[in-house]
């Protein structure tokens, strides 16, 4: 479990602060060159310049570090190094394909150690990516592909994880950190053991600036706005949201009101 490190109270607001302590967990000194881009902030706005998300802009530069999801290594990969990842709150790690040669970057699995070789055998070795259908009912699992050979598309975040709960032909089913029960197919892969960084739930960011370096800007709540501005604006202060339901700044419905669509296949 990644440690955490306090500061001694000298300002209101490093009595609350606590950091992850990097310097006991991370090898890696900078990002290699091959595998980083540049990326423009946009802050939140589309092709027409309109914002399309509030309260984006602002913060440190970021280079966007390549990740291979996939994960195809025929022979296994050794893992060189566990870095930081800006974009992301889970670490990851620059392995060697031990057929190629070449250098990738992978999502950090807890368990992972810089040295070790994963991914020859299908045992059930922290780190190990295996097909669904060869994961033993109730191993923890993580980085789940939604579509075969398409790369982990969910349970990517820092400390999460999933349970495999059953298997029925060619299906297998999950809990998703969200509550979801969902059916995966049974050639879909998974890595074994939960993402790294499993003390980032634990960290207390203790003042606004830190949130700001981060890139989101201050929410202001809708009812203390006009009536103008915000559906729940207006009246004296004293009610909740003055209409009969909560809404967006737009107008649509918020809070409790189905917004899945009814015809998606999932």
């Amino acid at each position: 479990m990644s440690s955490l490190k306090l500061y001694k109270p000298t300002t209101p607001s490093r009595r609350k602060t606590s950091v992850i302590d990097y310097s006991k967990i991370l090898t890696g000194d900078k990002p290699k060159k091959q595998l980083i881009i540049s990326e423009k902030n946009y802050a939140g706005r589309n092709a027409s310049g309109k914002i399309t998300v509030r309260h984006r802009g602002g913060g440190f530069r970021k280079q966007i570090r390549i990740i291979n999801f996939k994960r195809n290594f025929e022979s296994g990969f050794k893992v060189n190094t566990i870095e930081y990842d800006p974009n992301r709150t889970a670490f990851i790690s620059l392995v060697t394909d031990m057929k190629t040669g070449e250098k990738h970057y992978v999502i950090h699995t807890a368990g992972m150690v810089v040295g070790q070789v994963y991914g020859v055998d299908k045992e059930l070795v922290d780190g190990n990516t295996m097909e669904l259908s060869q994961v033993p009912v109730g191993t923890l699992v993580s980085q789940i592909e939604i579509n075969p050979n398409q790369g982990a598309k969910v349970v990517r975040s820092a400390g999460n994880s999933t349970i495999v709960r059953a298997k029925d032909g060619n299906y297998v089913t999950l809990k998703l950190p969200s509550g979801e029960i969902r059916k995966f197919l049974a050639t879909c892969k998974a890595v074994i053991n939960k993402v790294g960084n499993e003390a980032h739930g634990l960290v207390r960011v203790g003042k606004a600036g830190r949130v700001r370096n981060s890139g989101r800007r201050p929410q202001v709540r809708g009812k203390v706005m006009n009536p103008v501005d915000h559906p729940h604006g207006g009246g004296e202060a004293r009610i909740s949201i003055s209409m009969k339901y909560p809404k967006t700044f737009k107008g649509k419905p918020a809070l409790g009101v189905r917004t899945r669509n009814k015809k998606k296949q999932s």
